[in-house]
């Protein structure tokens, strides 16, 4: 990994964090307020519920993030398109889980998480050379060969936090009517 010399935020730095903290803020005020039992339960026909969200969101920034540091992380060994439903391995399992709030999981525990996700992806982004670039991992939707910048990896986290915001701003409307906006 590149870093930059100075922590100086160029423009594009400070709009890519502007642009990120506003979705995660979102995203957060569309939790608020909420008790463990309501962030965990699944008000649509979907099996998406807010603290999943939460959970998926925080996931991604690490694994993001990581891939900007380390590199492609190796992929699990499924075999997605046959996959035994009523008896699935342990990385479906484990893929699953990180879409739903668990035994023992709380909302509260759920946002530290988020806080300290957030916290390294804007830190990373202060200071990593964003035309650092990455070999994409070898999967059906990637491309062979291609690569992404570090850039493009922020891009990427503001699109997939604004677009996750929208999901939870469906389920808490359906909820109890709040709205983040509007």
């Amino acid at each position: 990994m590149t870093t930059t010399d100075t922590p100086a935020l160029t423009s594009e730095r400070a709009d890519l964090l502007d642009a990120l903290h506003k979705h995660r803020d979102l995203f957060r005020h569309t939790v608020q307020g909420l008790s463990d039992d309501l962030a965990a339960s699944r008000p649509t026909v979907s099996e998406l519920c807010l603290g999943g969200l939460v959970k998926h969101v925080t996931a991604v920034e690490g694994q993001w993030c990581d891939f900007i540091t380390d590199g492609p992380a190796v992929q699990p060994d499924v075999d997605w398109a046959n996959i035994d439903w009523s008896n699935p391995p342990a990385e479906v399992i484990a893929y699953q889980n990180g879409f739903r709030m668990v035994e023992g999981e709380t909302l509260a525990g759920l946002l530290a998480s988020y806080d300290e996700a957030a916290a390294t992806t804007d830190e990373l982004l202060r200071h990593v050379d964003l035309d650092a670039r990455q070999p994409l991992p070898a999967a059906p939707w990637n491309p062979p060969g291609a690569s992404w910048s570090a850039r493009r990896v922020f891009v990427h986290l503001v699109a997939e936090t604004a677009q996750h915001a929208g999901h939870a701003d469906i389920l808490r409307e359906t909820i109890d009517g709040q709205k983040s906006m509007g």
